[in-house]
Parts: C-alpha cells; structure tokens; sequence
C-alpha cells in the first residue's frame, strides 16, 4: 500500500512513517524547511521526502493520505488531496488503524506527566515479556525511539488533548477505544485552540467517555477537579494519589540514591514496595499510574518491583547532559508552570548542596500570552538564579496579550530572587557564562530547542562532540 504523509517531520507523523515502513508499506512524504533530525531518521529508514507542499507530490497518486495536524485547509497539497477525493486519515486516525488495529489500548491523558507515565507503561509491559507497541511524545531511552510496533496484545498511547486535524477539531484522543485509560491532571493550557479551562474540561469529559463499560479509568484523585470531572461521567474510576481516600496511595516517600523509594497501598493495603530511578514526587505519581495500569491488566507488584528499577527515562525530562568545567547541565521540557514549578522541586530535592540555575524560554503558544504571567513568578521559587529570555515568535500574539519576561524578572527580583531578563538566546548564554559558578546545576527549561542553548552552553563549558 502506497502511504504518503502531509506533514511528515512532525515527531508523531515521523513515527507514524516508522511503523508503516516496518510493516511493509511503500511510505512518502512532504514536509516544508526539511531538516535533522526527522529528515535523517527518515532517510536512515529509506523514506523518500518532499521539500515543500505541492500537488505534484501526490503524483502517482497515493492508495492513503496521512494529514497532519500542523496542515492547514489552504495548503496546496491538502488542497489537491480534497479535489481528487483521494482517501484520507488524521494521524490519530492512522495509529488507531495501523498501530491498535485489533488490539487493546492503553491511553494516557493529561495536562501533566503524558509522556512519561506512557513511557513507564511500555516499559513494564516490555519488561515483563509482552511485546507491546507504544506510540509516545519524546523520544524513550530505553528503546530510543518514540515508538515500537510489537506484536503483543497491547498499545500504548499518549492522549493528546491538541485538535486533530484541519477536517476533525476533536482532541486526538477520541480516536481510541481504552481497555484502561489513565487522567494525570486537569490545567488550563493550549491557549491557542482553548479559550478557556471550560473547554479543556469539555474535551477530558470527552476522553473520559471514550473508556467502554469493560475498561477502567486510573485517574488522579489528590486534584479537586479531577475528581469533580470523573463524578459527572460514568465510566469505571479508580483514583490514584498520595491522599488516604484512593484505591491506590503512594505513600512512604523518600529520596534515594538516583531516584525515589515508595510503597503502594492498594484499597488501604500494603501491596509493594518500589524503587523509581527518577527524581520528584510528580515523578513518583507517573510510575503509580503506571503501576495501576499494569495491575489493570493483570500485571503482580513482586514482577513489578525487579523491572521498574530499569527504566531509563524519557529525553529532556530532567535528562542529566553531563558535568563540564564542574557545572551540571541538566536539560527539561518544563514550560507550563506548574510543570516548571515540580521540575524545580524535584531537582532541588536531588541535589540540594548545588546552587540551582534556571534558564527558561516560554515559547508555546500558551506561554507566551499572559494567562500565566502571575503563576510564572511563583513557578522558580525553588531556584536560586533565573534567566529568562523574550519569548520568541511573540509577534504571533496580539499585543494586549502577550506575555512579558521583562516582568517576569521584575516580580521575581521584588520577591528577593536574582533573575535576569534577556531579548535572545545568545545574550542569555553570555549571562549564563558570566555569572557561573564552579558547583553550579543549569537546569534548562524549554519545549524546543533554545536554538540549541544546551549543545552551546556545554561547548562553551569545554564540553566536546555534544
């Protein structure tokens, strides 16, 4: 089957390219500003790419179209694809038939920790010799890949809230049908295509009544409004958290060594005592969703106790690069505030001797208009050096709405912290240089590259081949 893709460099379209090359479909591609790393992993796999959008591209013409998200209804090749009526599918689409196909999903949704806990699920299942296949949205180190087709009777997926496609403004997660789903959080964000926390609702509530009347929702159940959304809807519940009142507690709490240790009660029972190699409390919340998950599907705690010490992580979630001229670098996807707030947290509670230096770039859609500029300022209470830069594209948002790193810095400088404001990367690395300190951790928070502040910083630091 001849599969072109619109869109193709996206992380989840490249993927979606992987899976279908590896089951034996002829696989194509269009894509504009074509470069590393997709197009190299793409051509690594022998998939042909198209530089820009054009009719022409669809020449011969594909037996499938895969659209995605970031195509728009003017754009040419789209265009072309409605006027000849050729077959069409979303991403969400595509996974769901290609990926899932007849069997089971297993869904993670959230404002919150997606990316991880669907990470954490696949790794379980793997561990425990069930081949499974995941898709997710980073890039999982202990399969260094964002996805893996498996041949096991479970898929696992990351839920995503963000609207399908031009044609179908659903979230992306309506398009599965879970044996067991799972609610991390409930927090305003995609301001782009949400206009407000009613919204975001409407679309969980919709997540939520996806879940058949044999599955299972695992949902967070310390969060006001989690429960408050859950007891509206009928589907099965069980909450998880750190409160008395779930079904599943995490409770005994503590740093160790590399990560935490934790022990699960399950309805108020002890059922576990586990070692998660990440740092955090929020972390330790993923890797109990996870672990409920698996129970779901009929997974033992003792199995679950000897394969969770080997997960490896996800990249850019407090992913460690390494110790240069003696500072840390530490590189993190953080930029919603709350996750920037639990990213500090967790970092400070690791390595509590070192001076911790934060270097923030708000450039979602979200961040970079005003709706958090008050919950930014009490976000970087846990660090002792902020670096904030302009954020970038701010064009894009009308002006009575943009967000102000400039005040960003004035509130945390009147709170009594040392920050500083600066219009660009390169005048933010500069700061960075100028005021380091021998000992320092550089925790580095964006959802992009920083144009490559991390790979810049550690050669400046006399880091090589980075």
């Amino acid at each position: 089957m001849h599969i072109h893709l619109l869109g193709i460099c996206g992380t989840g379209m490249a993927a979606l390219a992987g899976i279908l090359k590896e089951q034996g479909h002829h696989v194509t591609g269009s894509d504009e500003h074509v470069y590393p790393p997709m197009s190299t992993l793409l051509e690594g796999l022998g998939i042909p790419i198209q530089n820009g959008y054009r009719p022409e591209n669809l020449t011969p013409a594909p037996d499938l179209v895969v659209v995605g998200n970031v195509i728009r209804r003017e754009n040419p090749e789209a265009q072309a694809v409605l006027a000849h009526n050729l077959p069409h599918l979303s991403l969400p689409e595509a996974l769901n038939r290609f990926l899932v196909g007849d069997r089971q999903s297993l869904v993670v949704a959230g404002t919150h920790g997606k990316t991880t806990t669907t990470a954490l699920i696949a790794w379980l299942l793997f561990a425990l010799g069930l081949d499974p296949g995941f898709m997710v949205g980073g890039i999982a180190k202990n399969f260094q890949a964002n996805y893996r087709v498996g041949r096991g009777r479970f898929v696992v997926m990351e839920g995503d809230e963000y609207d399908t496609a031009f044609f179908d403004k659903r979230p992306k997660f309506v398009h599965f049908t879970p044996r067991a789903g799972v609610l991390t959080s409930i927090e305003y964000d995609h301001a782009d295509i949400y206009p407000d926390l009613t919204r975001i609702i409407q679309a969980f509530e919709t997540f939520l009544g996806t879940v058949p009347a044999g599955g299972r929702v695992l949902a967070w159940g310390d969060a006001p409004l989690v429960r408050e959304v859950c007891g509206r809807n009928h589907a099965p519940i069980s909450y998880y958290g750190m409160n008395s009142d779930v079904a599943w507690q995490a409770t005994a709490i503590h740093p160790a060594q590399g990560g935490m240790n934790f022990t699960v009660l399950k309805e108020g029972t002890r059922w576990g005592k586990f070692f998660l190699p990440m740092v955090g409390e929020h972390n330790v919340l993923n890797a109990l969703a996870a672990l409920a998950v698996l129970a779901e599907v009929g997974a033992e705690p003792l199995a679950l106790k000897e394969v969770l010490p080997g997960f490896q992580g996800i990249k850019k979630r407090q992913e460690v690069v390494g110790e240069f001229d003696g500072i840390l670098v530490m590189e993190d996807f953080a930029h919603h505030p709350t996750a920037v707030g639990v990213t500090l947290a967790a970092v400070r509670q690791a390595y509590p001797t070192r001076r911790l230096v934060a270097a923030f770039e708000p450039r979602t859609n979200t961040s970079r208009r005003k709706i958090f500029q008050e919950p930014y300022a009490a976000a970087f209470k846990d660090a002792d050096l902020i670096l904030v830069r302009e954020p970038p594209d701010l064009w894009k948002v009308e002006p009575e709405e943009q967000f102000s790193s400039r005040q960003l810095v004035a509130d945390l400088k009147a709170s009594g912290q040392e920050a500083f404001y600066f219009p660009d990367t390169d005048q933010l690395l500069t700061g960075l240089l100028q005021h380091r300190r021998a000992g320092d951790l550089v925790l580095i928070m964006s959802n992009g590259d920083f144009n490559h502040l991390v790979r810049r910083l550690c050669e400046a630091l006399g880091g090589k081949n980075l």
